[in-house]
C-alpha cells in the first residue's frame, strides 16, 4: 500500500456515468442500509431506483444534478439534487432538495462528505436562494446533527418505502434566506 496520500476530487456527473452512478448509489445503499430490509425488498427496491436507465434519465434532465466524489480517479460517494419531491404541504415549486449524499465507508470521516454537500448546495443555489428540502431516515442521527449544522430543521415526516418494508423519515428544510 502506498504511502502517499490520497487524491480526492468532486466532478458533476454526465450522462456517460450513468453506469457509474448506479454502481456507487447500488453499493452505498447497500453497505449503509442493506441490513435492514428482507432480500427480496432491497433487491426490488435497488432494481427500481438505481438502475442504470434511470440514471440516464436523471443525467440527461437538466433540472437535475449528480456529483461524483472519486479518490484517485474511483468513484467513494455521490450526491443527487433536483426540484423538491418531498411529500410536505409547504413544497413550492422551484424548491430543491437534496436527494442522496452517500459515501463508502472507506471514504468517510476526512471532511469530504461535507465538501461534496457544499458543492451540492452551491448547485442548488445557483440561481439565487430558495427552499431547500432533505428527507433523511429517523434513526440517523449522524446525518440529523450534520444537516443542522447547515441549517436545516425537522419540519414534517413521512414514510419511505423499500418494498414492503416502511421507513420512518424526517422532512428537513432551510428558508431561502437559511
Amino acid at each position: 500500500m502506498s504511502s502517499e496520500t490520497p487524491q480526492f476530487s468532486i466532478r458533476r456527473a454526465g450522462v456517460a456515468d450513468a453506469a457509474t452512478v448506479a454502481d456507487i448509489a447500488t453499493r452505498t445503499f447497500v453497505e449503509t442500509f442493506g441490513a435492514m430490509y428482507p432480500p427480496e425488498d432491497l433487491e426490488f427496491f435497488l432494481r427500481d431506483s438505481y438502475s442504470i436507465e434511470k440514471q440516464t434519465i436523471i443525467l440527461s434532465h437538466p433540472d437535475y444534478a449528480i456529483f461524483l466524489l472519486e479518490r484517485d480517479s474511483v468513484v467513494v460517494g455521490h450526491a443527487a439534487a433536483g426540484p423538491c419531491g418531498l411529500p410536505h404541504p409547504q413544497v413550492a415549486p422551484g424548491d430543491g432538495e437534496l436527494k442522496r449524499l452517500y459515501l463508502l465507508r472507506e471514504a468517510q470521516n476526512g471532511g469530504w462528505g461535507a465538501r461534496l454537500f457544499e458543492t451540492v448546495l452551491e448547485w442548488l443555489l445557483r440561481d439565487g436562494p430558495r427552499t431547500l428540502w432533505i428527507g433523511v431516515w429517523s434513526e440517523n442521527f449522524g446525518a440529523q446533527r450534520f444537516y443542522a449544522r447547515y441549517g436545516f430543521e425537522r419540519v414534517g415526516e413521512y414514510e419511505f418505502i423499500v418494498g414492503g418494508t416502511h421507513d420512518h423519515e424526517f422532512v428537513l428544510r432551510r428558508g431561502a434566506a437559511g
